[in-house]
């Protein structure tokens, strides 16, 4: 389905939260559902989700709602899920080692092809299946193999610079856990920086604010 208009970084950032639920309801055996379903479902409004869905031609029908399968294979489409991307992870420690063993890449549109670390204990060892490199090999694997992204787990201060490096060797996109945010829109290349202490803050100021709100006895 072809956009309608340039779609907003919100818009774009809904997408997969769509799409996990769509493959939750085919899971549970839904075949149709409506906006309004769909909305009460994920605690939206009907509004909201057909207006997102038209910025790329709309995929429902008036009176039908959206049929389960095509919905999903559109917006499978949309996000690139089948397109045969490529990734790295850079940095075995304990959460590069967390993602290895527990995050399915593969569901979320992208091969992982292995695992950096300048550690040479770590070398030759595998986690969740994915063989660990010493980080002198990087540049030689990085023009065998052009992966398109890299997922950062290194320490904060070595971002910058390893960052810039990546990108000036083909590397497209970087799903940053470093702490540091990187900002190379200016190299044309997509960054997503990853802080969970960002939720976890924004989850302290709403249960300070739902305190507040409520009744004092």
């Amino acid at each position: 389905m072809e956009r309608k208009q340039e779609v907003s970084k919100a818009v774009i950032q809904r997408l997969p939260r769509y799409y996990r639920n769509i493959c939750e309801l085919k899971a549970e055996g839904v075949q149709r559902i409506s906006s309004r379903a769909l909305a009460e479902r994920m605690g939206l409004t009907a509004s909201q989700i057909r207006q997102d869905f038209n910025c790329f031609g709309g995929f429902g029908q008036q009176g039908y709602g959206y049929n389960v399968d095509k919905l999903l294979d559109e917006l499978g489409a949309i996000l690139g899920l089948r397109a045969g991307r490529t990734a790295i992870l850079i940095g075995a420690g304990n959460l590069g080692r967390a993602l290895l063993n527990n995050f399915d890449f593969a569901a979320s549109g992208f091969e992982l092809l292995c695992a950096f670390d300048a550690n040479p204990e770590l070398t030759g060892q595998r986690f969740g299946g994915f063989e660990v490199r010493h980080s002198d090999t990087l540049s030689a694997f990085l023009e065998e193999r052009k992966p398109d992204v890299a997922v950062l787990t290194i320490p904060r201060g070595n971002a910058p610079a390893l960052a810039r490096k990546l990108v000036e060797r083909g590397i497209r996109g970087l799903w940053n856990f470093t702490g540091e945010d990187l900002h190379l829109e200016g190299l044309g290349v997509p960054v997503e920086n990853v802080h969970l202490s960002d939720s976890m803050m924004t989850l302290c100021h709403l249960v300070g604010t739902r305190e507040d709100s409520m009744p004092h006895k």
